[in-house]
């Protein structure tokens, strides 16, 4: 990972912040940052001393989308050249929005275009109530096609097709509205909202989230038929089962914490 566009701290109590540092260019992504987004969120996802992740940006900008310079490559690029850095977008799309660590984006700052993508993947979005959120790739002649799935989730289908075409930019309290974020808070309130709400998931059993976020993707996929009901029952009896399980409740009973808050500190390395 190169260090002077992507850096990663880890707290002593497993909170990753991850932070796209490229302010001269408001952290718009290329086919590198790309790369070492998605292989930075798999090494957090595969260390057991992280349990929340932070996506976070350095400079007055959250992220711009695309890198100008990435995208005049890809103009003389062929249709397969195309697809295949197409992929490699889509690729940490999913990674983000698939990990199995509970996710904050922190936004403090625009997000245009691909980065409107980074924020609907996320599991939880809070944003400074100065920032300015813009779908802007048919401005350009292009469609925010990778990041598609993930918006469409955040804000239905119905706000996408005015976004989606109009290419208007709108502010916080309309992504709020629309449910692209969860909180607005003032730009000063930032770091302190998404420290709440790290604390809130460092409280809870790291495989029941896990569980549970896969438990959503489930349920939101399909009708509530027999094979839901029972695919349901089957969860909950498994996560009653498991050790976590066992441990949580018998915490509550014993008038206690459970193991997962406040566990003895395993150094963190920076």
């Amino acid at each position: 990972m190169r260090d002077e566009f992507l850096k990663t701290h880890i707290d002593d109590r497993g909170v990753a912040t991850l932070t796209m540092n490229r302010p001269e260019v408001h952290n718009a992504f290329d086919d590198a940052l790309i790369a070492a987004l998605t292989g930075e969120l798999r090494r957090l996802e595969a260390d057991d001393r992280v349990r929340v992740v932070v996506l976070a940006a350095a400079g007055r900008s959250f992220s711009a989308g695309a890198d100008l310079s990435w995208m005049r490559r890809m103009a003389d690029y062929t249709r397969e050249e195309n697809l295949a850095d197409a992929l490699g977008l889509a690729e940490l799309m999913r990674t983000l929005n698939d990990l199995k660590k509970p996710t904050i984006a922190s936004i403090q700052g625009a997000a245009f275009g691909g980065g409107v993508g980074l924020v609907a993947c996320c599991d939880v979005a809070v944003a400074s109530r100065r920032v300015t959120f813009c779908l802007s790739e048919v401005k350009l002649g292009l469609i925010p096609a990778v990041i598609s799935p993930y918006v469409v989730e955040a804000i239905g289908p119905r706000a996408a097709r005015r976004y989606f075409q109009s290419a208007e930019p709108f502010d916080a309290a309309e992504a709020h509205r629309l449910g692209l974020v969860h909180e607005v808070v003032a730009e000063e309130e930032l770091a302190t909202a998404v420290d709440k709400l790290s604390g809130a998931f460092l409280a809870n059993g790291p495989r029941a989230m896990t569980a549970a976020k896969k438990l959503v993707a489930r349920v939101a996929s399909g009708p509530i038929d027999e094979a839901m009901v029972r695919d349901t029952a089957e969860r909950i009896a498994a996560a009653r089962a498991s050790d976590e399980g066992k441990e949580g409740l018998c915490a509550f009973l014993e008038k206690r914490k459970p193991a997962w808050v406040n566990p003895i500190p395993t150094p963190i390395l920076p």
